[in-house]
């Protein structure tokens, strides 16, 4: 399995999305499709990679594992005790585990503002 295809699937779960959610809010007409995609079977297109970041609320680099600097424009959106939540979980944890914390720290900012 690849980076992209982990980081699809952890972010859908994080959401709580099925499969199916996922594909019709990127406007795909079959559910394999992204499926695959998450499988590692097949990649998106640039199109669709962007769709999923938008939806996602992350980065296009981020889900195709591509290093980002260290103050990026999502860390700079997260306030001071987010980031020492994200922070504070490991000291000893790698800069991708910090990112991923981060990432996850953000998606629950997001589903707190739709209740």
């Amino acid at each position: 399995m690849s980076l992209f295809s982990e980081r699809l699937t952890n972010l859908r779960e994080a959401n709580s999305w099925s499969k199916t959610y996922v594909a019709k809010q990127i406007g795909l007409s079959s559910m394999q499709t992204y499926a695959n995609w998450e499988y590692g079977r097949t990649e998106p297109d640039f199109s669709n990679v962007t769709k999923l970041a938008d939806l996602f609320a992350v980065t296009t680099d981020y889900l195709l594992g591509r290093p980002e600097n260290e103050k990026t424009a999502n860390d700079q959106s997260l306030t001071e005790n987010q980031k020492l939540v994200a922070y504070s979980i490991d000291p000893d944890i790698t800069d991708e585990e910090r990112k991923d914390i981060i990432e996850l720290v953000k998606i629950a900012m997001k589903n707190r503002r739709r209740i």
